[in-house]
């Protein structure tokens, strides 16, 4: 079905290795699998297709996302509208033409934002400390605002499955709790959908395909350039596992696909105090 002969115009240029034939068509093979598999798209009415704002920080993970997602579009198999947004948090130095530029040049409908976030959290968050969560909740925030604007359903992020699997790491270590971040989600005000199609795609996939599409990324010196956030020391365990042991991040990656909550010690989620032996239940004669 992804034949080698046609491709959308945001793979012009690509490899034409065997080897990144199969890169390619596994990531598109992983998204679309994550998009089906929660639901991402509703059954299809005849009305206005929804429309997706494609978040687009000029990482290698966003890059992907949206050529993966324009892939799918274009082979029919991903009737929404797209528009890809890039939000320009004014920080010192970031290169405002690549994203508009490049945007340009392959067509994609897209809206370039400028909010200057990034005083906000040098003034806000004090020496030493990470600015990334006081950064995420500025930048979701406006990046809601524009989905509104633009008459998006649903806010499109890049996260792949390392991110998710370092997330319930940070979350087990840090948090004393079993959560991650979901493939899909409703927003708190309840009006937008939030979707990670690429929940089920190694961030080695991703850095190769970016890498081997030589797309112009643009580095977030902003948190990148702290040492010791807890993100990147669950990084540096699970590259140990994964070293000792290769396959064990996907191997651990099923595992959250797989709960058990009569397993777990939740009663919230499993009624524990309910349970009864079968001679319990048995008629008295």
């Amino acid at each position: 079905m992804l034949d080698d002969t046609e491709i959308h115009p945001l793979f012009h240029g690509a490899p034409s290795s065997t080897e990144f034939k199969k890169l390619r068509k596994r990531i598109v093979r992983y998204t679309r699998e994550a998009i089906e598999q929660y639901g991402m798209v509703p059954p299809q009415t005849g009305q206005k297709p929804d429309k997706w704002l494609v978040c687009l920080s000029g990482g290698k993970d966003s890059y992907t996302l949206l050529a993966t997602l324009y892939e799918l579009k274009w082979r029919g198999l991903l009737p929404v509208d797209l528009i890809a947004c890039n939000l320009d948090q004014g920080q010192p130095g970031f290169p405002a033409t690549v994203l508009p530029e490049f945007l340009g040049k392959m067509g994609v409908p897209h809206r370039i934002e400028y909010q200057d976030t990034y005083s906000i959290v040098m003034d806000k968050v004090p020496a030493g400390r990470t600015f990334c969560a006081l950064c995420s909740r500025l930048r979701r925030g406006n990046l809601y605002r524009i989905a509104r604007e633009e008459g998006c359903s649903a806010v499109v992020l890049g996260h792949h499955r390392d991110d998710i699997l370092e997330t319930f790491f940070m979350n087990l270590f840090h948090g004393g709790r079993l959560a991650t971040m979901p493939p899909k989600l409703v927003n708190e005000e309840g009006d937008l959908f939030l979707y990670r199609p690429l929940a089920h795609v190694a961030e080695a996939d991703c850095e190769k395909f970016a890498k081997a599409m030589n797309y112009p990324i643009i580095p977030c010196d902003l948190c990148g350039s702290q040492d010791g956030l807890q993100r990147q020391q669950v990084k540096q365990i699970l590259d140990g596992w994964e070293k000792n042991s290769p396959g064990r991040r996907q191997v651990m990656f099923r595992a959250l696909m797989n709960a058990r909550p009569s397993h777990l010690l939740d009663p919230k989620l499993f009624d524990f105090a309910g349970l009864t032996l079968a001679a319990d239940t048995a008629p008295h004669e």
